[in-house]
């Protein structure tokens, strides 16, 4: 294999999770009389630039596909953060009503519809017709295409280039990293701002996160990686933030190589922690399998343990991460008979692999389980206080990763 920044062979393991849908590709009814198509999920590293990136075995079309189910907006967490950071660039770039924002994969508007009520132009980009749907009903314009270098130069050579290009949870999401990038260059202003936010691979080391690795995430970023990255497409980083999202996310800020501003010192500050931290040395990555190994067998003996005392256990979040364990766990409805989901896209359905069914949060209250296993782990508070009513049967929470524990 061949890294997908700088070409050279790529043989390093990270993680071998076995073999799965895609996590998104939700199931109807009907398609449960149908095979699905399972891809190997094995995560290498390469050791030219440290990219860390998944075997090249789907296509983006084949995963995001005109009803992909996932809605940003479903998440009150995530509307807030997203407001939040609107107000905050905002004010720190000085945007106004002759400013252009270009959000890549703007999903449902989650975040253009702040920029919309600020009264400053923007652009969404979003090739999932469901999600672009729901952001044209809020009157945001919707490019419905996947970006990359070509869409850059067209927007450029239109005229709309932006002072402001936001990527949230998408640059993970791309094939080719190095076209998509240089589509950020193409369609940025002089003096323009790149933000892109994604989770952070030394917390995902840390933390054992290995439930964010499934197909539609193609990459897994360490500042150092997109510091090459950029440079690679006549850009930089000149400014970082760590974020809590997603269990550790950075917020890199981008500019064209020769923009004047100098880098913040939380660029190098960071850049010298994931050094401390192994990130530039093969040993880093060599315990990961053997602790991604231990909390998916130690979930599968809890739902072992509670069938076997006769006790229930229902799901919350039928998340992307929730799919990437349960089937490397090989569970399925006999161990975990439903899983529970806020999004009606999702409702009705079942999850890819395990073949779950998804049911409205009111079940909850009407089967009344011993156990609620929290699939997303990274929006647990919100999720025990929506359904602090489950205490009242004596119902507990608990999450899988990074470790079985109970949350009190």
């Amino acid at each position: 294999m061949k890294c997908r920044h700088c070409q050279a062979e790529v043989s390093l393991p990270l993680v071998d999770l076995g073999t799965s849908p895609p996590s998104n590709a939700y199931l109807s009814a009907q398609a449960l009389s149908a095979p699905e198509t399972y891809f190997p999920l094995r995560v290498l590293v390469c050791t030219g630039c440290w990219l860390v990136q998944t075997e090249d075995f789907t296509r983006a079309e084949e995963l995001f596909s005109h009803d992909y189910a996932y809605f940003s907006s479903v998440s009150q967490s995530w509307l807030e953060h997203a407001a939040r950071y609107a107000g905050m660039i905002s004010a720190r770039l000085g945007l106004g009503r002759d400013s252009l924002a270009i959000e890549v994969a703007s999903n449902d508007g989650y975040l253009l519809r702040n920029f919309r009520d600020a009264g400053i132009p923007c652009l969404g980009i979003e090739p999932t017709a469901s999600t672009a749907a729901a952001a044209e009903r809020l009157g945001i314009p919707v490019l419905r295409e996947f970006f990359g270098l070509a869409l850059g130069e067209r927007l450029a050579a239109e005229g709309r280039r932006a002072d402001l290009i936001i990527g949230n949870n998408v640059y993970a999401h791309v094939p080719d990293i190095n076209d998509f990038t240089a589509g950020l260059k193409a369609a940025l202003k002089p003096a323009g701002t790149i933000t892109l936010e994604f989770p952070h691979l030394m917390r995902l080391i840390e933390h054992t996160q290995f439930d964010t690795i499934y197909h539609e995430h193609f990459s897994y970023f360490s500042l150092h990686a997109v510091t090459r990255i950029f440079a690679g497409a006549g850009l930089r980083v000149w400014d970082v933030e760590e974020l809590p999202t997603h269990g550790g996310s950075l917020r890199v800020y981008g500019c064209h190589v020769d923009d004047v501003r100098s880098a913040k010192p939380s660029v190098h500050a960071l850049l010298e922690e994931e050094t401390r931290r192994g990130l530039l040395h093969s040993s880093c990555y060599a315990e990961f399998q053997p602790r991604a190994d231990r909390v998916k067998n130690d979930l599968v003996a809890f739902l072992i343990a509670q069938k076997c005392s006769g006790r229930s256990v229902a799901a919350y979040g039928a998340a992307a991460k929730g799919n990437t364990l349960l089937n490397y766990g090989g569970v399925r409805q006999d161990l975990l008979p439903y899983v529970c989901d806020a999004a009606p896209s999702k409702q009705g359905k079942y999850l890819p692999g395990s073949r779950i069914p998804i049911l409205p949060p009111s079940v909850l209250r009407e089967r009344r389980p011993d156990y609620v296993l929290i699939l997303p782990w990274n929006i647990a508070a919100e999720v025990t206080a929506q359904h602090s009513y489950v205490r009242e049967w004596g119902g507990r929470f608990v999450v899988a990763v990074p470790q079985l524990r109970e949350l009190q």
